[in-house]
């Protein structure tokens, strides 16, 4: 019996080792490619005494009402995420990205005043831009930042505190090159 086990599990291993052996590829497509879609999802915690600042109020906001002060939009959560989108498989334009970059906040706390676990919608930061990849890991990249977008409660003014719509920088486009490097083991 232990002679029919061990050729069972040896026939499953060389079969699982041959499906790991890189197969030829056909040619790819033209518009999306099987490998056209990548990115990410993240969550954020962040501890008490430690909240994500979006620069929505300023940090004397407790000074205006301390608890229970209007202007509480100090983020405890954050979700957020990458999707870059390479749309050409074949030809010059191959090597062109289009991406988004998406962060949104969540929290109702105010520094040295109140510090809650609530999931209460702050705002979305968020970005977008193209590509071109330029070979051996660099990127040609042009990015527009826009304000940041407030959600349900926080979207009226917040009193004295309340810094308005800029976010932490404001509106702004960035031309860059990024340089990737590495391998991922998984």
């Amino acid at each position: 019996m232990k002679l029919f086990y061990g050729l069972l599990l040896m026939d499953f291993l060389f079969k699982v080792l041959q499906c790991q052996q890189a197969k030829p590829t056909a040619q790819e497509r033209t518009f999306f490619p099987s490998d056209a879609f990548y990115g990410f999802a993240q969550f954020d915690l962040a501890p008490p005494h430690n909240e994500i600042d979006p620069n929505l109020c300023s940090a004397n906001a407790g000074n205006y009402g301390g608890a229970n002060a209007p202007c509480n939009a100090f983020a405890r959560y954050m979700l957020s995420g990458l999707l870059e989108v390479r749309p050409f498989g074949r030809g010059q334009f191959r090597r062109v990205m289009i991406f988004g970059q998406p962060n949104f906040l969540f929290g109702k706390n105010v520094p040295q005043n109140l510090y809650t676990w609530s999931f209460d919608a702050i705002g979305i930061e968020h970005s977008w831009g193209g590509a071109i990849y330029l070979g051996k890991g660099f990127e040609f990249r042009v990015t527009q930042h826009f304000l940041f977008d407030r959600l349900g409660a926080r979207s009226k003014y917040l009193g004295p505190a309340d810094l308005g719509t800029n976010g932490p920088w404001g509106r702004y486009n960035a031309i860059g090159v990024r340089k990737t490097f590495g391998t991922r083991r998984w």
